[in-house]
């Protein structure tokens, strides 16, 4: 039988970045084999490479599945066609080759015309749509999740007419720059600097009149960061939080009894009856109904979440099984959550996560690739899990977050 070809080209700082052997590496491990029919590498230690690499399989299937794995290195094909649609056969489920998308910047031609894809995610399905609009309407190609697709919508299918666009590389060689934060993940980096460089991306972000989300973890509370915290609320660099009930908890537990986990948070130590006072704490929510209706009637006077509800910052709390309560706010619907998380998505510029490894992978995996994210964690492995599932744009600092705050907190304080 005669293999199945395609040809896909590869530009980029290729040989010092790793992605062609990445690329030649997807191909073996499902199933395929290439040959390189030109390689272009550039002279100058700024100058891009590029390459065209014939892909083999043996079934026409196997190929599209390589060549949608290699796309999320920026290989695409060099005769791309045109995209092809099939109908969802029902709801919450795809057609069985449908194109499984990156979070890169994506594109699907149909009849020779682009239509860039308007909310780049991973791991979901391209759907097309027709929609009116001010030049008199047209196709729109957005990204959808399995569990949000309906019977009979139109899904695009195969590699066919699909193209991606890595973001552009960061600067080199300037250690001024954001750049410099994006080597390997090591605690061994001079924090001050990487602290200035977030900052200063923090307000470059807010003079573009984006948003900068927050992910978040109960070490907030626990290392006694939530002053910092609520200063940054304040001084306006807090536009959404995402979040699971341990930080609200012990957020407010902190506001009424002043303890976190029962530990007095002045003293270090625990105090009496002090492992009663989350759940204590959950119940006075519960009671008023809400965290905003808490702060409205004066039950709730300070705190982190008090600072979101006062500066009227929008926050999603996404529970899991082994939470108490939980407060009212939480999303206990596993979807729900999700989708209460992308609808907070629009217009964010930069993100920060601190403190939280399944918070923050789950907020990776909707983020396009173009918005830039810095994970902060005491664990390096948060850090590479995060890059690792294919956060590819995560920088990360490994540092003790009461601190990272606190300078955070007093760098930005500095432009008042």
């Amino acid at each position: 039988m005669s293999p199945h070809t395609a040809t896909v080209a590869l530009t980029g700082h290729l040989m010092d970045t790793g992605i062609l052997a990445r690329v030649l590496d997807d191909v073996l491990e499902y199933g395929g084999d290439y040959r390189i029919t030109s390689l272009d590498l550039g002279r100058e230690h700024e100058d891009a490479s590029t390459a065209r690499i014939e892909i083999r399989a043996d079934a026409a299937e196997r190929l599209d599945r390589i060549l949608m794995r290699v796309q999320v290195h920026g290989a695409n094909p060099v005769d791309p066609g045109n995209a092809t649609t099939r109908p969802a056969p029902a709801d919450g489920v795809f057609p069985d080759d449908f194109y499984s998308t990156t979070n890169l910047d994506t594109l699907v031609r149909f009849d020779r015309e682009w239509l860039r894809v308007g909310n780049p995610e991973m791991d979901c399905g391209l759907v097309v749509t027709e929609e009116a609009g001010e030049a008199g309407g047209g196709a729109v190609v957005r990204t959808v999740p399995v569990s949000d697709v309906r019977a009979g919508d139109a899904v695009v299918c195969g590699a066919a007419g699909v193209r991606v666009e890595l973001p552009p590389a960061p600067p080199r060689g300037d250690e001024d720059d954001f750049g410099f934060m994006s080597s390997a993940v090591s605690s061994e980096k001079p924090q001050a600097l990487l602290v200035r460089q977030i900052a200063e991306r923090m307000r470059e972000v807010k003079a573009a009149g984006k948003r900068v989300l927050w992910v978040g973890g109960p070490a907030v509370v626990h290392t006694g960061a939530s002053p910092a915290m609520v200063r940054l609320v304040r001084a306006g660099y807090v536009d959404v939080l995402f979040a699971g009930n341990a930080l609200a908890t012990h957020d407010i537990e902190s506001a009424l009894f002043g303890t976190s986990l029962g530990v007095d948070l002045a003293k270090g130590s625990g105090v009496p009856h002090g492992h009663e006072h989350h759940i204590r704490a959950i119940n006075t929510i519960r009671a008023a109904g809400s965290i905003r209706a808490a702060v409205d009637s004066g039950v709730l006077t300070g705190g982190v979440m008090h600072a979101m509800v006062e500066a009227d910052k929008p926050f999603v709390l996404v529970g899991s099984v082994r939470d108490d309560g939980p407060l009212p706010d939480v999303h206990t619907d596993v979807i729900e959550g999700q989708r209460a998380m992308r609808a907070q998505l629009h217009d964010v510029g930069f993100a920060i996560m601190v403190a939280t490894m399944l918070h923050s992978i789950a907020t990776g995996n909707l983020l396009p690739a173009s918005i830039p994210l810095v994970c902060v964690d005491i664990n390096p492995a948060t850090v590479t899990k995060l890059a690792d599932r294919g956060s590819a744009q995560a920088m990360g600092i490994v540092t003790d977050i009461g601190l990272f705050l606190e300078q955070l907190a007093r760098e930005l304080a500095q432009e008042e």
